[in-house]
């Protein structure tokens, strides 16, 4: 799995603007090492492969340090229910969720929550990540899929801005990510 976490760190580094929606987990740019090490070794289980959650972790939680560059510009969006789906104990959850409160300060990154009572303008997608307008990364159970096709990053683009405009951000999202760190305790 480390493999898999340094194998796009140069498509990261060229990204201008990137552009992620996940519905299921914390985006990987966003994941504290422990929430991706809890959520890592639920796939290496899952798909019962060599269990180096902790050292693909760590190469994931360093992939992330682009978000502090400032000439990138990250836009991520996540549904309300991501916050609430428990990777690793309390303690975990509580620190991802607090990444999440600070990471938002940051300039260069715009995070969004769908509230669970927004008005659906666009249904709920596999998660995606959006590489400038030329390339899109489709994760599935079983596949990481490269759309290049310019029709078809086209049209993820405008799903995402669909799915962004029935998000809440600022001090909305920080309300719903303090209500999900309340209730995991």
């Amino acid at each position: 799995m480390r493999r898999n976490q340094t194998s796009d760190v140069p498509l990261y580094q060229r990204t201008r603007h990137m552009r992620v929606y996940c519905s299921n987990v914390v985006p990987g740019l966003l994941q504290t090492h422990g929430y991706a090490e809890a959520l890592l070794s639920t796939i290496a289980d899952l798909f019962e492969t060599p269990n180096d959650a902790t050292e693909a972790a760590a190469a994931r939680v360093e992939r992330s340090k682009v978000l502090y560059d400032g000439s990138k510009r990250f836009a991520l969006l996540v549904e309300e229910d991501v916050l609430y789906f428990p990777f690793g104990d309390a303690k975990t959850m509580a620190g991802q969720l607090g990444f999440l409160l600070s990471v938002m300060a940051l300039p260069s990154v715009s995070l969004g929550v769908i509230p669970r009572t927004a008005p659906r303008r666009m249904w709920t997608l596999e998660g995606f990540l959006a590489f400038d307008d030329k390339q899109v990364q489709v994760e599935t159970l079983t596949a990481n899929i490269t759309v290049t096709s310019p029709s078809e990053v086209g049209l993820y683009l405008r799903a995402f801005e669909r799915l962004s405009k029935m998000a809440v951000y600022g001090a909305a999202a920080r309300s719903l990510i303090l209500e999900a760190a309340a209730a995991h305790g």
